[in-house]
């Protein structure tokens, strides 16, 4: 997935400290045009309210998403774990942001429901997405996956939002790697078989949707 953009970082970094400083429900839109340089007619047409500055990241993210997943995979099991990555790695590229964005949100009712959801769209988007790429998955298989990655991933990331330590990525590739071997789905599950004879062993746990792509990938 290509490098992710930010526009209009300065906009939510001024909304954020204004948050911060005299609280989500004290902070005007005129306060936040102000402090970032902007018109209020400005903000709204990029932010639409004060709740999205909060999620504006989430937002770009997830359409990034749906461009980099409809790229096509020979590995769609795989490219979910790299779409997860992809959204930690943009977090941890600059955590102190992430950090006061993430206790912002702790504090405010209405912006703790709001990542309820968030989070529900990302599960949803994989799970749309294996269906779709994987014909005859078992929709258990595809859901349930979706689903581990999601808490795999809000896991590794709270590690990195509540603490001052640097979390990298290679914790959550691992406990991604993990996931795969959880599910039956890692690379490695059919390493070995020499090119003229077929000798497929599938873990029992492997989806049979995930089993037909393996075998019609060697055999072709």
């Amino acid at each position: 997935m290509r490098d992710f953009p930010e526009p209009r970082a300065a906009v939510v970094a001024a909304a954020l400290e204004l948050f911060q400083d005299q609280g989500f429900d004290q902070t005007s839109v005129e306060q936040i045009a102000k402090a970032a340089g902007v018109s209020r007619s400005t903000f709204f047409r990029q932010f639409g309210g004060k709740e999205d500055v909060v999620f504006a990241d989430h937002e770009v993210l997830l359409e990034r998403l749906r461009e980099f997943l409809a790229e096509g995979h020979d590995d769609p099991w795989g490219a979910v774990c790299a779409a997860s990555e992809s959204v930690f790695a943009h977090f941890a590229h600059d955590p102190e942001l992430a950090r006061r964005r993430y206790q912002i949100v702790r504090q405010v009712p209405v912006l703790r429901e709001r990542e309820i959801i968030t989070v529900f769209r990302y599960e949803r988007l994989f799970d749309d997405y294996l269906r779709g790429a994987l014909p005859g998955v078992d929709p258990l298989d595809a859901v349930g996956f979706a689903a581990l990655v999601t808490a795999v991933h809000n896991h590794v990331l709270r590690q990195l939002l509540r603490g001052k330590k640097k979390v990298p990525l290679a914790t959550l590739q691992t406990a991604l790697a993990d996931v795969r071997r959880r599910y039956g789905v890692g690379v490695d599950a059919t390493a070995g078989a020499p090119d003229d004879v077929v000798v497929a062993v599938f873990p029992r746990s492997m989806p049979i949707a995930e089993v037909t792509r393996r075998l019609r990938s060697e055999l072709d």
